[in-house]
C-alpha cells in the first residue's frame, strides 16, 4: 500500500487551493452576483476544462433536475477537446498490457478519430490483420474529476449564500448525481459489457453492434472491432450511396422503440455521431452512457404513450404517479388540470402530427411542478427521445416516432393479451369479492351498532380542497368578527342610553372603548376584502 509523504500531501493540498480558487475566479469572472443563466452555466463550464465539459453533457440529459432552458442549452457544450498526446496514449496502453503495444498492434493511427474529455479513440489493427477502434482513457481523469468535484461542491455552496441561485439550480444534487453516472462511464469494462448486452439482445436484422475484443479490454482502453459506414446525419452521402432515407428513418425509429419498450435496455445518446448506416443497417456506437427501466416502468410508460394518443387524462394520471416518485401530499386536482390542459394541446392533432419530445418535457414540467420526480431511467429516456427524434427529422420529416411507438404498444398488448390469464384473474378477483362480502357484511353491523349507540364517527378526507376549505375558514372567519363587530357596537350604543360614569365626551367611557374596537374591527375587516380582492 502506497504511503502519501508529507510533501506529497502539501503538494494535493496546495493543488486543491490552487484549482478551488480558480474555479471561483471563473464563478466571479461571469458576474454571478446578478444571477445565472443558461448561457452564462454553459461557458463557466467551459472554461472549467474537460471535467466539466463532460458534467455539462451529462447535466443536460437529465429535465427532471434542471429546467429544460438549462438542459437545451448544455447539449450545445462541444464534445471535442484538445487530444492527448500519442505518447500519453503508449503509456497508457503498455501500462493496461504489460508490454510493448507493437507485440499487439501492427499499427495505430496516431491521428485520433475523435477527442472527448474522458478519453479519445485510434484506428489501430491487430497482428492478425482484423481492424478495430481503441478507446483510451486520459491518464489521472478519475482521480482528476473526483478532485473537481469535490472542489465543486465547495464553490457550489459559496455560490448559492452568494449569488441566491438555490431557487434555479441544487448544485449539490445535481454534482452527486453526475458523479454517480460519469463513474460509470469511466470504468470501460462496463461499457464492454453493455455492448454484450445489446448485442445478446438484438433479434433486428437492419440493426447491429459492434463486438468486443475481450482479451484486449480493460477498465482503462476498450477495444473493439471497427465498423466503417456513413454518419446517420449526412442525408447527401446516403442518397448518393442508394439508400432510401424515409426507411432508414423507420429502421431507426423501431430500433430505438424496441430498446426502450422491448428490451428496457436503450442508448441514453443516441446523437448522430454515435450512429452509422452500414449496408443499409443502423449501427450503434459509444454505448458507455445507457438507461434502464424495469419491466414496471415500461409497462407504465406503455400506458402513458396510449393514453396520450386517447387523450385519456386519468388514464395518463395514473401512469404519471405509478413512475414518479414523491414523499409529500399531492394536490390531485392540480395534476389532472395541469395534465387535461397538456392533452387538449395535442387533442386537436392528429397522432402522426405530435411531437413525442414536446410531450416528454411537458410531462416532466408538470410532474416538477407538482412535486414529483422521475427516475433516472425514465430522465435519461427523455433525453434520449428528444435526441432520436430530432436525428429522425432530420433523415424525414414525414417519420413520427409516436406513431411508431403507438404502434409497438398496441401489438405488444394485443400479443400479450391471453383469454386464460384473464379469466384466471376474473376468477381470483371475484374470488376476492366473495371473501370481502362477508368482511363487509360483518363490518357494515358493526358500524350500524355503533350508529344506534350514538358512538359513530366518519372521518373524511377531500383530496386536492386545501385551498377551497381554507377560503371557507377565512369567510366564516370574517363572518364571526362582523357578528362580534355588531354585538360590540350595539352594547356600546345600549351603554350611552344609560348614566353610567364616568364619561368621556358625554359618553360612558366604557362604551367609548366599545367604539373605538368596533372602529378598529371594522377597518381590519375592509382591509382583509380589499386585499383579497387583489388576489
Amino acid at each position: 500500500m502506497m504511503i502519501m509523504t508529507t510533501r506529497e500531501s502539501r503538494a494535493k493540498e496546495g493543488s486543491s487551493a490552487e484549482r478551488l480558487k480558480e474555479i471561483i475566479e471563473v464563478f466571479g469572472r461571469y458576474n454571478l452576483i446578478r444571477g445565472l443563466t443558461p448561457e452564462k452555466l454553459r461557458h463557466i463550464l467551459e472554461d472549467l476544462g474537460p471535467t466539466f465539459v463532460k458534467l455539462g453533457q451529462l447535466m443536460s440529459s437529465r429535465p427532471d433536475m434542471l429546467p429544460d432552458e438549462y438542459c437545451r442549452e448544455l447539449a450545445l457544450l462541444r464534445s471535442a477537446v484538445r487530444p492527448m498526446d500519442f505518447e500519453d496514449v503508449r503509456q497508457v496502453l503498455e501500462r493496461e498490457y504489460g508490454r510493448d503495444y507493437t507485440e499487439i498492434f501492427r499499427f495505430i493511427d496516431e491521428t485520433p478519430l475523435g477527442s472527448a474529455s474522458i478519453a479519445q479513440a485510434h484506428a489501430a489493427v491487430l497482428r492478425d490483420g482484423r481492424s478495430v477502434v481503441l478507446k483510451v482513457q486520459r491518464p489521472g481523469i478519475y482521480e482528476r474529476m473526483d478532485q473537481d468535484i469535490k472542489l465543486m461542491h465547495k464553490a457550489a455552496s459559496v455560490a448559492k449564500i452568494a449569488v441566491r441561485t438555490g431557487d434555479v439550480i441544487d448544485f449539490g444534487g445535481v454534482l452527486n448525481e453526475m458523479w454517480s453516472v460519469a463513474k460509470q462511464e469511466l470504468d470501460f469494462l462496463a461499457e464492454a459489457e453493455h455492448i454484450k448486452r445489446f448485442n445478446e439482445l438484438n433479434n433486428l436484422d437492419f440493426a447491429e453492434f459492434p463486438r468486443v475484443e475481450w482479451e484486449l479490454t480493460t477498465s482503462r482502453v476498450l477495444c473493439m472491432e471497427k465498423i466503417e459506414g456513413v454518419r446517420i446525419d449526412e442525408n447527401l452521402a446516403l442518397t448518393e450511396a442508394g439508400f432510401d432515407l424515409r426507411e432508414l428513418a423507420r429502421r431507426l425509429a423501431s430500433s430505438y422503440v424496441k430498446q426502450v419498450l422491448d428490451d428496457g435496455f436503450f442508448h441514453a445518446d443516441p446523437h448522430p455521431g454515435n450512429i452509422l448506416v452500414k449496408d443499409g443497417k443502423i449501427v450503434w456506437l459509444d454505448l458507455g452512457m445507457t438507461g434502464t427501466l424495469s419491466p414496471r416502468d415500461r409497462e407504465l410508460f406503455k400506458k402513458a404513450i396510449i393514453a396520450v394518443a386517447a387523450g385519456d387524462v386519468y388514464g395518463l394520471k395514473a401512469a404519471v404517479l405509478g413512475i414518479s416518485r414523491h414523499s409529500g401530499k399531492i394536490n390531485h386536482s392540480r395534476l389532472t388540470d395541469d395534465l387535461d390542459g397538456m392533452l387538449s394541446r395535442y387533442g386537436s392533432l392528429e397522432l402522426g402530427s405530435i411531437n413525442i419530445s414536446e410531450v416528454m418535457r411537458d410531462l416532466i414540467g408538470i410532474a416538477r411542478s407538482n412535486g414529483l420526480s422521475m427516475p433516472p431511467g425514465i430522465a435519461m429516456l427523455s433525453r434520449g427521445i428528444i435526441t432520436i427524434e430530432g436525428v429522425i427529422s432530420r433523415l424525414d420529416p414525414e417519420t413520427n416516432v409516436v406513431s411508431i411507438f403507438t404502434d409497438v404498444t398496441s401489438q405488444t398488448l394485443i400479443d400479450e393479451f391471453d383469454i386464460f390469464k384473464e379469466l384466471d384473474k376474473a376468477k381470483a378477483l371475484l374470488l376476492g369479492i366473495g371473501g370481502r362480502t362477508a368482511e363487509l357484511s360483518t363490518n357494515l353491523s358493526e358500524a350500524l351498532r355503533l350508529a344506534s349507540r350514538g358512538q359513530g364517527k366518519l372521518n373524511i378526507e377531500l383530496i386536492g380542497s386545501e385551498e377551497p376549505l381554507s377560503r371557507i375558514n377565512s369567510m366564516v372567519n370574517r363572518l364571526i368578527i362582523c357578528i362580534l363587530n355588531a354585538a360590540i357596537l350595539i352594547g356600546s350604543s345600549l351603554l350611552c342610553l344609560t348614566d353610567m360614569k364616568p364619561k368621556l365626551l358625554g359618553i360612558p367611557l366604557l362604551g367609548v372603548f366599545g367604539y373605538t374596537a368596533s372602529l378598529i374591527l371594522s377597518a381590519w375587516l375592509l382591509y382583509t376584502i380589499m386585499i383579497g380582492k387583489k388576489h
